[in-house]
């Protein structure tokens, strides 16, 4: 169905599926959501998924692009250098340049590979003042795509993503619902028909947000997470530091369990 019979997903915690959670804890994401439309029920459809929060470019390029060259899947997802990107001082220019080289040997071994360019973070409080480097980089990313043949979800063109409710607390991770509208958003890309529209209006909200619970958020926001983030970059740590990939090898795409109205978080 669909001409994919497997799936490998590279890439961060944007394609682990933080935070997506599922009732054990784990991450679903966008990437599982996926697999499941590709798969529509078929027991032989085959699915893995190598990401790793925290991980940066170098790391999925040394640590799961040989992998997925080794098992040759019908598709790939990569989504790297989103991590690169935020740090100080890197170069998107050199990111890119890394990301051409990976798209390209993928595509050499005849694999199809859909790539994600950032997300528009102009509504996102303090993070909006990372616009212009995100813009460079999708910017290369789509000249990536048209070299090697291989297609981009354009995230930036999500409207719905603009929506303060598609991003988690930290201001990185996108909420269940966002995920949600990513895979359909990917799945539509890939030709799948599906059920629902990613362009489906966010509920109304009760009572707006103001100037005042704004500045409180981004309090919070700084003391939660913008200074243990910038602690552990000073320390070379990771989130995904001691952990292994959800799903490291090809293996028959099972159903999680999960909440029966995933829409339930979207108000």
């Amino acid at each position: 169905m669909y001409g994919y019979e497997s799936y490998v997903a590279l890439g961060d915690s944007f394609t682990e599926g933080m935070n997506d959670a599922l009732p054990d804890g784990s991450y679903r994401g966008w990437a599982d959501r996926l697999a499941e439309i590709l798969a529509g029920g078929r027991p032989g459809f085959e699915y893995a998924n190598l990401a790793l929060r925290g991980k940066m470019l170098a790391e999925i390029v040394d640590e799961q692009v040989p992998i997925a060259l080794e098992l040759k899947p019908d598709l790939v997802t990569f989504c790297g250098g989103g991590n690169d990107v935020i740090v100080p001082g890197t170069d998107v220019d050199e990111i890119s340049a890394k990301i051409d080289e990976v798209v390209g040997t993928l595509r050499a071994a005849g694999i199809e590979v859909l790539l994600f360019n950032g997300p528009d973070t102009k509504r996102l409080s303090v993070m909006s003042v990372l616009r212009g480097r995100i813009g460079i980089y999708n910017t290369n990313l789509w000249a990536i795509a048209a070299a090697h043949g291989a297609r981009v979800v354009d995230l930036w063109a999500m409207d719905a993503l603009r929506d303060y409710r598609a991003w988690s607390d930290d201001r990185l991770h996108f909420t269940a619902e966002a995920h949600r509208r990513i895979a359909l958003r990917t799945a539509e890309l890939l030709g799948v028909p599906v059920a629902d529209d990613w362009r489906e209006p966010w509920p109304a909200l009760d009572a707006p947000r103001t100037w005042v619970t704004q500045r409180r958020s981004d309090l919070a926001w700084t003391k939660t997470h913008l200074l243990p983030w910038i602690g552990r970059q000073l320390r070379g740590e990771s989130l995904g530091d001691g952990l292994v990939p959800k799903r490291p090898q090809l293996t028959p795409f099972v159903t999680p369990s999960r909440p029966a109205d995933d829409r339930a978080s979207a108000s």
